[in-house]
């Protein structure tokens, strides 16, 4: 035991090893300040001044002070264990020779309690030497940084701030929280590994190919502009179930515009033809109606959420209710067939086998990623889903931002169902759409958009969406009954807000 203790440096010791770079680099940094302070400083010469201090610091910083370090702070992790050990034993030994004297059964409790608590402040005090002897290493590794920005004035390299970067990751990587922030994100990685193994053996062609990769992003794309709607609600702690319906209600709206020829079937009994309006005009038209039609929805569920103080999900509930009883009864449920064929090579035309409709998904996620980091709405917008009280008393007007937040959701919606009927070449009816919303809100909340308000990013409902979707087209390839990617998505959802709320008990 002796000769391990030997090992571990004192810190007197430890200032010892770092006296001589003090000393060098001291009187170098001199030379330096000196150099810099005149009025036309030669900078040649403080450079050959720099390079011979780092010169002397790759010579010794390692080999003279930081491995020593290094080697005195795992030998003193070996011991600290090891004392806690030893403590646990002794703890345990006291523990069961109290209870061996003792008959009464409140005396046993009670020695029962005070031997817990003996050990929790045990594991307490072993962690916290643990936490030190880190600091220490962390501590002295850091040093050479100081050193260096001493001589450079904070001008690292690329493989310096890489270093340090590396290092602070290090320094303050916690098992658990990275598991609660990533262990979804992994579990999901897995399977889909192990969906491209079983594809090949099941189906005998690969999954991941780049024809399928674009497929995966083609079908995301509309459910993208879906889901960004979606998150900004989730933000303020709400959520929106008439997504689906607003899709069908979208769908049905911009099919019967940009329909080919007359209408086969009717609005309230009147068939619609616009065949004598330019093509390029009907697209257009249909985009209007499509984001009008979502908007007014959207507003009138946003103005009863902020006036009356009622949950989203009351308010959005009612408008799933009447959009599909409006759509359905306006139009007897049928469906109106297919759209001009023109239309998508106009608006979503692939280029070299490319689905240009991903690009229009791009387009959204950067503006709506605007908005939400670089406008004043989007400060309010998490400050008002942090903390609504606080958001009102600094003068930000809840009422006004959460209409903003639903009218934001209205047009994303509408601009979604739009592509999405130039994506399936019409075959708009009240009935498309449906359960879209769960896989919205299902992608926002595995992508990190908390339903505790005000904490969330435009890239976790991103990556969301894409993960959703990649599963649902992995499993339909494999043939997997569609009521049982129901089950996996289920699951998902639940292992997600989970984690979720494990994250929020954990900051409370």
């Amino acid at each position: 035991m002796a000769n391990e203790n030997s090992k571990i440096l004192t810190r007197e010791e430890e200032m010892q090893l770092r006296k001589p770079m003090d000393d060098h680099i001291g009187g170098i940094q001199a030379k330096l300040d000196s150099l810099r302070a005149e009025e036309s400083p030669n900078k040649g010469e403080i450079s050959k001044l720099v390079r011979e201090a780092e010169d002397y610091l790759k010579a010794h910083f390692d080999q003279d002070y930081y491995q020593k370090v290094k080697a005195a702070c795992e030998q003193e992790k070996i011991q600290v264990k090891g004392n806690y050990d030893r403590k646990l034993a002794e703890l345990k030994r006291e523990h069961q020779q109290i209870m061996a004297k003792l008959s009464d059964h409140q005396e046993i409790k009670d020695e029962k309690y005070v031997y817990k608590n003996r050990l929790f402040d045990a594991k307490m005090k072993r962690d916290k030497d643990l936490q030190q002897i880190k600091d220490r290493r962390h501590a002295a590794y850091a040093y050479k940084f100081h050193l260096i920005d001493l001589l450079r004035m904070s001008k690292y390299t690329i493989p310096e701030t890489m270093a340090q970067k590396w290092e602070n990751y290090k320094y303050t990587f916690n098992r658990r929280t990275f598991l609660l922030q990533n262990g979804l994100y992994i579990a999901i990685a897995l399977i889909f590994i192990m969906l491209c193994i079983i594809t090949p053996m099941v189906k005998n062609a690969p999954l991941l190919t780049y024809n399928n990769v674009l497929n995966i992003f083609q079908q995301a794309s509309p459910r993208m502009f879906l889901a960004l709607g979606v998150a900004g609600l989730i933000l303020l702690t709400g959520t929106d179930l008439s997504i689906g319906r607003m899709v069908g209600m979208g769908m049905t709206a911009a099919t019967i515009i940009m329909h080919q020829g007359i209408n086969t079937g009717s609005v309230f009994g009147h068939v619609f033809d616009f065949t004598g309006m330019p093509i390029i005009a009907r697209v257009i038209f249909a985009l209007v109606v499509c984001i009008i039609l979502c908007t007014i929805f959207t507003a009138i569920a946003g103005f009863f959420t902020a006036k009356f103080k009622m949950h989203p999900f009351i308010s959005t509930m009612a408008n799933m209710l009447v959009i599909f009883g409006l759509v359905t009864y306006a139009t007897k449920g049928v469906s109106f067939g297919a759209i001009e064929p023109v239309i998508p090579t106009m608006i979503i035309p692939k280029v070299n086998g490319f689905p240009t409709i991903i690009l229009w998904a791009v387009a959204a996620i950067i503006i709506v990623w605007f908005i939400w980091n670089k406008t004043t709405f989007g400060k309010n917008l998490y400050a008002v889903g942090g903390n609504p009280e606080a958001a009102s008393v600094s003068g930000i007007s809840v009422f006004k931002v959460t209409v903003g937040a639903f009218v934001m959701a209205g047009i994303l919606y509408g601009f979604g169902s739009w592509l999405e009927c130039a994506r399936m070449v019409g075959s708009g009816s009240a009935a498309y759409g449906q359960g879209w919303e769960m896989d919205a809100i299902a992608a926002c909340v595995v992508g990190g958009v908390s339903f505790t308000g005000g904490i969330g990013k435009i890239s976790g409902v991103v990556v969301g969406v894409i993960i959703f979707t990649a599963l649902t087209y992995s499993l339909t390839i494999l043939g997997i009954d569609t009521n049982l990617q129901f089950v996996f998505s289920g699951i998902i959802i639940l292992v997600a807000v989970t984690l979720d709320c494990l994250k929020y008990v954990q900051k409370k």
